[in-house]
């Protein structure tokens, strides 16, 4: 028990300190390449632990682990010099974007590291278990007791390669290659289902598996790189594809907070080396989009004020206004957070489980 606590807690920071270092290093090298003064690059949030001061900037290390900072100069008041409002609107959109763009180019570094490293793989015989009926599966032929071979010409290894292939291209065809019981293979065409009846998948299948083995798989560079490129770009169609879900589906998007995300964490990495790296990278990705949210505090909200000065032709707003909005915008999402940690503490005690 002790073990996976000390497991959970680590690697949770460990994957918390390296996706803020690395968002904030964004902000931090676009302003100094801009010769915006950077006053404080903090991981953490204050109280402060240590500081140490170099140059114009002072380096932080805080006690609340939920984020950190880069405070530039100027960030609303265009009067102070080297500051940011004083910068020309490319290139405060360059700085204000620049930590969600490193978050993006993160998890590529991580899966090509993830792809490099061994880990192991299941390897399964992918059959049709049942068949919904008004399904598209049943509509394309597909009967209980066929053997999945390939979805657009990608091999289906185990189940989870065909519920990532299926999610992937929800309301597009997708080609399957299907082994009947008699040996003979047959090409079907299938659209998975943006909103498909309570119970029922996408495709209205429900798999099994037969003669399932584990191999340990570690690929070269050349295949790694390229391969995680193909990788993040799917992640960004999954996540695009699950926003598109909720409008059509008309459901909430399930909200984890910083502890049911240390929970997750910890199970991963229980998992080994690579699946904490892929799971890392998706965390990352997840960070830039939301922070390129048009929600005041985040850089997205930061990015609205530059935009409406550039609709209103250099006109900009007030910096006590833009200041006090963000203002309230950081504390609505620290609300948040605590609103859903506490959701995350009630799930844990009534699952009688710890992260």
């Amino acid at each position: 028990m002790l073990t996976t606590v000390l497991l959970t807690i680590t690697s949770f920071l460990g994957v918390l300190i390296l996706l803020v270092f690395v968002h904030e290093f964004g902000h931090f090298i676009a302003a100094k390449l801009a010769k915006i003064k950077v006053e404080e690059f903090g991981i953490g949030f204050p109280p402060r632990l240590l500081s140490f001061r170099r140059g114009e900037t002072t380096y932080s290390l805080n006690a609340i682990p939920l984020g950190g900072f880069t405070k530039m100069a100027g960030e609303e008041d265009a009067a102070i010099p080297d500051g940011l409002a004083s910068k020309s609107i490319p290139v405060r959109i360059l700085v204000l974007t620049a930590g969600s763009l490193m978050n993006i180019v993160l998890p590529i570094v991580l899966i090509s590291a993830s792809l490099m490293i061994p880990h192991n793989m299941a390897i399964e015989e992918v059959y049709i278990q049942e068949v919904a009926p008004n399904s598209p599966a049943k509509a394309a032929g597909i009967e209980p007791g066929d053997r999945l071979i390939s979805i657009n010409n990608r091999p289906v290894n185990n189940r989870g390669d065909v519920v990532y292939l299926i999610q992937l291209h929800l309301g597009s065809e997708v080609r399957m290659l299907i082994q009947k019981s008699n040996g003979s293979q047959q090409e079907v065409y299938v659209v998975p289902r943006w909103k498909p009846p309570e119970g029922e998948g996408a495709t209205g299948i429900l798999l099994a598996a037969k003669n399932t083995t584990t191999k340990q798989e570690a690929y070269p560079f050349w295949k790694a790189i390229p391969g995680s490129f193909v990788h993040c770009w799917e992640i960004l169609i999954l996540f695009k594809n699950e926003i598109v879900g909720w409008i059509i589906r008309g459901t909430s998007p399930q909200l984890t907070g910083p502890i049911g995300i240390a929970g997750l964490t910890g199970q991963v990495a229980k998992a080994g080396l690579s699946p904490l790296l892929e799971f890392t990278a998706l965390i990352s990705i997840n960070l830039a989009i939301i922070n390129l949210f048009p929600f005041p505090g985040l850089d997205g909200g930061r990015l609205i004020f530059v935009f409406l000065e550039w609709v209103r032709r250099g006109k900009k707003i007030s910096p006590k206004k833009e200041g006090l909005i963000h203002l309230i915008g950081l504390a609505v999402l620290l609300a948040l957070i605590v609103i859903v940690s506490y959701y995350d503490i009630t799930n844990i005690i009534n699952n009688n489980s710890i992260p």
